[in-house]
C-alpha cells in the first residue's frame, strides 16, 4: 500500500473513533399538560365536623348482688327487654337452704318468746300472791325481752336470706336494648360483676370527642337548643341536636373532651354513627384550592403558579389554614387573579414549560374534519 494512502486511511477512522465517544446530547424535556384554576376569594363560614355515636342516655352494666355460678342467660346481644324481665340465672340452691335455716331459727325464736311470755305470766301470778320476790319476777322479765329481741333478729335474718335467695335472679330494671353480653353460662361471677349492659329507652345523645382548642366554643354551646347539626352517615336527614355535657377532663389517652349532645326526636338508631358539624363565623375573602394543588417540597408546603406569558410554573410556599372536605383552605401564599396548577403537579419542576392540558373530547372535535375527508381519500385510490 502507497504511504500517503495508509496515512489518509489512519486519519479517518481516528476521526470516526472521536465521533463515536462524543457526547449525546439530552432529549429536551417534554412540555407537560397541566390544569388550571384561577384563584378567587369567597365569602365562607367556617365549620368543623366530628364523628360521633348515637347512644343512650342511660346506659347500666347489671350485675347480682351475690356471688355464684351463673346457670343461665336468656337475652343476647341487641335483644329488646322490659322492666322486670329476668336477664339471668344463678345456682340459688345454696341460697335456698340459707333461707331454709333463716325460718327455722325463726320459728325457734317465736317458740322461745311464746315460752318466755308464758313463765312471765306464772310468775307475775306468784309475785301476786307473795310466793317470790320482785327480783324473780325481774329476771323473767328480762328473759321475756330477750326472746322478744331474739325473734326480731330471727326475722330480720330470714329476711335477708330471702332477698338472697331472689338476688340470685337478675331483672332488668327498666325496658331497654342489650348493648352487651360479658358473662356466659357456667362461669363464676362476683357480687357486681358486670353480666349485661343494657341500654335504656328514652333519650339518645350523640357522643363525640373534641381536642382542647374547641371546648371553650363548645361550651358557649351548651343548652342551646340546634346547636349543632346532626348528619347520619348513609342515610338520613341533617338534625339539630343540643350540646347537654361537655367533660370537665380530657381523656388521659387521647387528650380530647368527651361532648354529649341531646338528638332529641331525630329518627336515628341506637348505635348509628353520624357527623356532627359545628357552624362557626362568615368570613370573607377565603382562598379554597382543591387538595391536588397542594404539595410538599423541601419541608414547605408550596403550590405552582403559571405564567402565561412564558408558559412555565415556579413554585409558591404557602400558609394552610384547614381543610374543608376536598379542598384547603389558604391563609397566606396567594391572592385572587393567581393562576393555580391544580392537575399534575407531581411532575413539575421550576421554570418548566408547560402547556394547557386539552379535555378528550376537544381533542377530537379538532381532528373530525381531517377523519371526515378521509374516506374520500380512499375512495380515490
Amino acid at each position: 500500500m502507497n504511504k500517503p494512502l495508509f496515512v489518509a486511511a489512519a486519519v479517518s477512522l481516528s476521526m470516526l473513533g472521536l465521533a463515536g465517544c462524543a457526547k449525546k446530547e439530552a432529549p429536551a424535556e417534554p412540555v407537560r399538560a397541566v390544569r388550571t384554576t384561577t384563584v378567587s376569594g369567597s365569602e365562607s363560614v367556617a365549620s368543623h365536623e366530628y364523628a360521633a355515636e348515637i347512644r343512650a342516655r342511660t346506659e347500666s352494666r347489671l350485675g347480682f348482688r351475690v356471688g355464684g355460678k351463673l346457670q343461665s342467660r336468656s337475652v343476647n346481644l341487641g335483644d329488646s327487654v322490659k322492666a322486670g324481665q329476668v336477664l339471668a340465672q344463678l345456682d340459688a340452691q345454696d341460697f335456698r337452704l340459707g333461707q331454709e335455716a333463716a325460718r327455722a331459727a325463726l320459728a325457734a325464736a317465736q317458740t322461745n318468746l311464746d315460752q318466755a311470755n308464758a313463765d312471765y305470766r306464772r310468775f307475775k301470778e306468784l309475785r301476786d300472791q307473795g310466793f317470790i320476790g320482785a327480783a324473780e319476777l325481774e329476771r323473767r322479765e328480762t328473759a321475756m325481752k330477750t326472746a322478744r329481741a331474739q325473734l326480731d333478729q330471727a326475722k330480720a335474718q330470714a329476711t335477708v336470706q330471702g332477698n338472697q335467695a331472689a338476688y340470685a335472679s337478675l331483672v332488668a330494671d327498666a325496658a331497654g336494648v342489650v348493648t352487651a353480653v360479658e358473662a356466659e353460662p357456667g362461669q363464676v361471677v362476683g357480687a357486681g360483676t358486670p353480666v349485661v349492659r343494657l341500654a335504656h329507652d328514652g333519650p339518645r345523645d350523640a357522643v363525640f370527642s373534641v381536642p382542647e382548642g374547641r371546648v371553650g366554643p363548645l361550651r358557649q354551646l351548651l343548652g342551646q337548643p340546634g346547636g349543632v347539626t346532626l348528619v347520619p352517615w348513609g342515610s338520613g336527614e341533617p338534625a339539630k341536636a343540643t350540646v347537654r355535657e361537655v367533660a370537665a377532663a380530657a381523656d388521659p389517652v387521647t387528650r380530647t373532651f368527651l361532648v354529649k349532645a341531646d338528638v332529641g326526636n331525630a329518627p336515628v338508631r341506637l348505635g348509628q354513627t353520624a357527623n356532627v358539624k359545628i357552624a362557626g363565623q362568615a368570613m370573607a375573602g377565603v382562598i379554597r384550592l382543591p387538595l391536588t394543588a397542594v404539595s410538599e417540597a423541601k419541608g414547605q408546603t408550596i403550590v405552582w403558579l403559571l405564567d402565561r406569558n412564558a408558559m412555565a410554573v415556579r413554585s409558591q410556599p404557602v400558609v394552610v389554614a384547614g381543610a374543608d372536605g376536598n379542598t384547603v383552605v389558604i391563609a397566606q401564599g396567594v391572592k385572587p387573579g393567581d393562576e393555580v396548577v391544580v392537575a399534575g403537579t407531581h411532575v413539575l419542576t421550576p421554570g418548566q414549560k408547560v402547556k394547557p392540558f386539552v379535555e378528550a373530547q376537544a381533542a377530537a372535535g379538532r381532528v373530525i374534519p381531517a377523519s371526515a375527508s378521509a374516506p374520500a381519500s380512499l375512495a380515490s385510490r
